[in-house]
């Protein structure tokens, strides 16, 4: 499943790692065993977010379809900071019995930091646009069509807020929906955000990562 402008502030604003916020992302001895940092995809901008071009439209008000998008949060909510690097997982090749087959764990964790209020102010909107949207239907690439439900859990990760996004999408043609996750944890001005590529078949829980990196965050953090 994969999926006008406001300019972000200049400077960050001040808080735990401020000017060094990469140094809350996972590092690998805190990864569970078998996961890889995909290190060519470690993002880091200081002036905006590196995930596409803002838009004008705050996450209350976007389109229903841009919960299961990737780049919403800084589409949408433009951090003064972000930071992001890739996490993947590769599960043995299963032979024999097609319904084990996983693509695998792909994903990333991004950390994105606002001004004052502002993180507490995102977990409020997406809670909100989860509340607005309960299901609707898409076109997906190649012109086929589906309904996708999304609904919203807590979380066992450490920090000040947190909780886990979950969509489920049934595509015409196919007998297995597409699961996605994305977990959210707020620390202070912090919002730290693992999301795990859909797969219809997942075997390994999104929050596998996202417990170690908040953890990983608060250790950075001092907290």
């Amino acid at each position: 499943m994969s999926p006008p402008v406001a300019s972000p502030p200049a400077a960050a604003a001040a808080g735990p790692l401020h000017g060094r916020l990469r140094d809350g992302l996972l590092t690998r001895d805190r990864l569970p065993k078998g996961f890889l940092l995909n290190t060519a995809q470690v993002q880091a901008a200081t002036t905006g977010a590196p995930h596409g071009p803002a838009s004008t439209v705050p996450i209350a008000s976007m389109p229903c379809s841009e919960l299961g998008v990737e780049s919403f949060m800084t589409r949408h909510a433009p951090p003064l900071e972000d930071v992001a690097v890739g996490v993947e997982l590769e599960l043995p090749e299963v032979t024999g019995n097609e319904d084990e087959v996983d693509e695998g764990w792909f994903g990333q964790e991004s950390l994105d930091r606002y001004a004052p209020g502002g993180a507490a102010a995102v977990m409020s909107a997406i809670r909100d646009a989860v509340a607005r949207c309960p299901s609707y239907k898409d076109t997906y690439v190649g012109g086929d069509t589906g309904e996708t439900t999304v609904s919203l859990a807590k979380t066992d990760a450490p920090g000040d807020d947190g909780l886990v996004l979950r969509t489920k999408s049934t595509m015409t043609g196919l007998a297995d929906p597409f699961l996605g996750e994305t977990g959210f944890v707020r620390q202070g001005d912090v919002i730290l955000m693992v999301q795990k590529a859909a797969a219809q078949k997942p075997r390994v829980a999104m929050e596998a990562v996202l417990v170690p990196a908040a953890a990983a965050y608060r250790a950075a953090a001092g907290g």
